[in-house]
């Protein structure tokens, strides 16, 4: 029987051009245990956020007016350049990432993460495509290409989109016990990547 934690609150960041996969896969994944997880989508302000892929999310509320997230998640898309130049949401993500349990990003998300100080001295990684950028915006990280996802503790980066799932899985398992998130997967009928050290699509670009 599965000793179940006390509930926290998962805060997806929005911004105009997020990728959807990015954040609706973890999303489905950390809902299957609502008791656990209570999900909050933060925005530049409530209401509809337009995704790089064209269907909007609905922010539950703007980025200075949410509470307390205990953990973070930050997705990847082509909006995130544009999120770079922000210097207001720059302050806002390194304090919320400061104040959180875990902070989680997926593909491009790290880019934010690093830009933003947050992967300074930590292992992390980034979609295959857009690494050599995200580590230009977080020089002082520790930056692992082959990897599906990297669990440096507090922070936790996974690779491109849909490794997001895969993650969220993981830190399902971390925070829970370990055969919750092998049980998700099932009911996702979802083949999870387990081993965070392959990642097929790295190798195939090699």
């Amino acid at each position: 029987m599965v000793d179940w934690p006390e509930p926290r609150t998962l805060g997806v960041v929005l911004y105009p051009g997020f990728d959807l996969l990015d954040v609706t896969g973890p999303l489905h994944a950390f809902g299957m245990l609502k008791n656990v997880f209570e999900q909050v989508l933060v925005g530049p302000e409530p209401g509809p956020v337009e995704s790089a892929q064209g269907p909007a999310l609905v922010a539950d509320s703007g980025y200075e007016q949410a509470e307390r997230l205990d953990l973070l998640l930050v997705p990847g898309g082509t909006g995130s350049r544009r999120q770079l130049t922000d210097d207001i949401f720059r302050a806002w993500l390194a304090h919320r990432a400061d104040e959180a349990e875990i902070v989680m990003s997926v593909s491009g998300g790290a880019a934010l993460l690093g830009h933003a100080g947050v992967l300074d001295g930590v292992e992390a990684t980034a979609s295959t495509r857009g690494f050599e950028f995200a580590r230009e915006q977080g020089p002082r990280a520790r930056w692992v290409r082959a990897a599906r996802w990297v669990d440096a503790g507090k922070v936790i980066t996974a690779a491109g989109v849909a490794s997001g799932i895969d993650m969220a899985l993981h830190v399902i398992t971390r925070l829970t016990a370990p055969d919750v998130g092998e049980n998700v997967a099932r009911a996702l009928e979802y083949e999870w990547q387990s081993d965070p050290q392959r990642d097929p699509f790295c190798e195939a670009a090699t």
